[in-house]
């Protein structure tokens, strides 16, 4: 006797369901019209997020960057966020960190500075939310206290759900370093 539980594979435990986040890119339903945000900075120094729009900041949300946060990514695995003008350049529905906002990093000159040193610069940096473990934002008071990530800006999913719906792809991003002002 053969039991069949469904059509679609099971999700793992420690993955997001992709279905939801899925079907509104295929619809366009990832944007909201009444405001968006049209420029992102990330201080590193602060750690925090500064949403502007118009040149006005809508919102300031605090970040996790990556676990060697000190410095411009200079190579694949020194897990550092870049620094620099970048820009969104995709969504993405991740089944590891809910929803993330890819960055356009490595730039021409990243590449460039990378290969002068003979290694690769990486790449795959994005603003995501938090792993599955943290789905229901319990432990965001932990996560946001530490650097994580191997290189990408972390927020809450809270905070993503905000972010998804009021950026374009298109967006700039300045992620500024640790020794830069405001």
């Amino acid at each position: 006797m053969l039991l069949f539980s469904g059509c679609e594979p099971e999700t793992p435990k420690d993955h997001y369901s992709l279905k939801e986040c899925q079907e509104e890119l295929l619809e366009a339903k990832d944007y909201t019209n009444d405001g968006g945000i049209d420029h992102i900075v990330v201080v590193k120094k602060e750690r925090r997020m500064y949403l502007y729009k118009n040149g006005t900041v809508q919102q300031s949300i605090p970040v996790s960057l990556g676990k060697n946060p000190l410095g411009q990514k200079e190579q694949k695995g020194d897990n550092r966020t870049p620094e620099g003008e970048f820009f969104i350049h995709r969504k993405l529905c991740s089944p590891k960190y809910y929803r993330s906002l890819c960055i356009s990093y490595p730039r021409p000159e990243d590449k460039a500075r990378a290969a002068a040193k003979g290694v690769n610069p990486g790449g795959d940096i994005t603003i995501h939310a938090q792993p599955k473990w943290n789905a229901d934002g319990k432990g965001d008071s932990y996560t946001l206290a530490h650097n994580w990530t191997e290189g990408c800006v972390a927020v809450t999913n809270a905070a993503m759900r905000e972010l998804w719906y009021a950026v374009r792809e298109g967006v700039p991003v300045t992620i500024q370093g640790t020794s830069n002002n405001r």
